[in-house]
């Protein structure tokens, strides 16, 4: 499965190199200015956006704590974007403001084709330097133990978070519509596909495959940004396997669409392996629908047993290749969860009304935020 690797190009890395440069001056140059006397965070560099893990955090933060780039009296680092060189890092602490770091995943050669020490090396910067720590899941906790060192400050789990009322079942009358429009069962599959994640598609078509011909007449919606060689390869499965008019995929989405992309779904597939805590399933949970997933990584922690069905990889090694389930599995699952989708679905959204609602996550952000500038006032 070499072609699942994720690799890290020359001219990407002499791109990020010269951002990372950029940050570490804005560092310096913001040394020169006063700081706020209220909260005013700054994110390292970080982007807001619509799709990515670490684009739609920052854009889900900065609602509740606006990015201020002058001024600010606490750094706030995502791992997902070490862009603060370690002089710049340095630099904050020696002018005491606090960092706050955000641990998602991190590198090893299962997934990572390239030099995955020195990533991982980088990743570490802001990990050890930070006052604070928070973990996407107790698997991000393990990953960071692991290829991060044991960090000597603390830090806890929290998971990802989202707008349990922006992201919520459909309407009775809206499901009702929907259910007279179509008979066919959908399944939903979301994300950032690139090259190395085209196994997700392999994966989840081959297992659409095997509950039809089982009996369930069942779709597949793909909605997100596909690697075009990716989808060219998965187009080429649909063909082969007959699932032309089972299949569509409708391209990028924005936040303000992903809600509806949901509602029209049945049920979420995510067989991903060892996604740390993707916010794609917290987004399906609080739209009521059950995840079919990869029983790897942080999913686990994320679905339970209650809001869907876990797919077993059949590996001994939780840092090799990645590793999906079999397609009769998948198929099976995809039978199961047609069957108990009711069930699921009422789990799976209060699951995420009890587990994942933003409201939660905001205050003990700013807790830590509050605390921390008050311990270093």
């Amino acid at each position: 499965m070499a072609e699942s690797l994720q690799y890290d190009p020359l001219v990407k890395r002499l791109v990020r190199d010269a951002y990372v440069l950029s940050r570490g001056l804005t560092v310096l140059a913001a040394g020169m200015m006063p700081r706020q006397s209220a909260l005013a965070v700054w994110y390292g560099g970080a982007r807001q956006g619509n799709i990515g893990g670490p684009l739609v955090k920052v854009k889900r933060l900065r609602e509740y704590f606006p990015e201020v780039k002058y001024g600010y009296n606490l750094v706030y680092t995502l791992s997902n974007t070490p862009y603060l060189p370690e002089w710049a890092l340095a630099t904050l602490k020696r002018r005491r403001i606090p960092i706050v770091h955000n641990q998602n995943g991190v590198f090893y050669p299962g997934w990572f084709a390239g030099n995955w020490v020195t990533q991982n090396r980088r990743m570490g910067l802001a990990y050890h330097a930070a006052d604070w720590v928070f973990y996407q899941s107790k698997f991000c906790q393990l990953a960071a133990d692991q290829f991060l060192g044991e960090r000597a400050g603390p830090g806890e789990v929290l998971y990802n978070a989202l707008d349990t009322e922006y992201f919520s079942p459909a309407s009775k009358s809206r499901a009702i519509m929907k259910y007279e429009a179509r008979r066919k069962f959908e399944f939903l599959l979301t994300g950032k596909i690139g090259q190395h994640l085209y196994y997700r598609l392999e994966s989840t078509l081959a297992g659409l495959k095997v509950a039809r011909d089982a009996g369930l007449d069942a779709c597949l919606h793909v909605a997100g940004w596909v690697d075009p060689q990716a989808q060219r390869y998965a187009e080429q499965q649909v063909a082969i396997l007959g699932l032309e008019k089972s299949v569509r995929f409708s391209g990028p989405y924005t936040q303000e669409q992903a809600p509806e992309i949901y509602r029209m779904a049945d049920a979420y597939v995510m067989t991903k392996y060892n996604d740390p805590c993707p916010n794609t399933v917290l987004e399906a949970l609080a739209c009521g629908l059950p995840v079919l997933y990869s029983n790897t990584g942080g999913v686990p922690e994320l679905v339970g047993a209650d809001a869907g069905i876990a797919l077993a990889c059949a590996t001994h090694d939780p840092w090799g290749l990645p590793v999906v389930p079999d397609a009769k599995e998948i198929g099976a699952g995809m039978l199961a969860i047609a069957e108990r989708c009711s069930e699921f679905s009422v789990a799976a959204r209060q699951r995420a009304l009890e587990r994942f609602d933003i409201v939660h996550w905001i205050n003990r952000h700013r807790e830590v935020f509050e605390q921390l500038l008050l311990e270093q006032a």
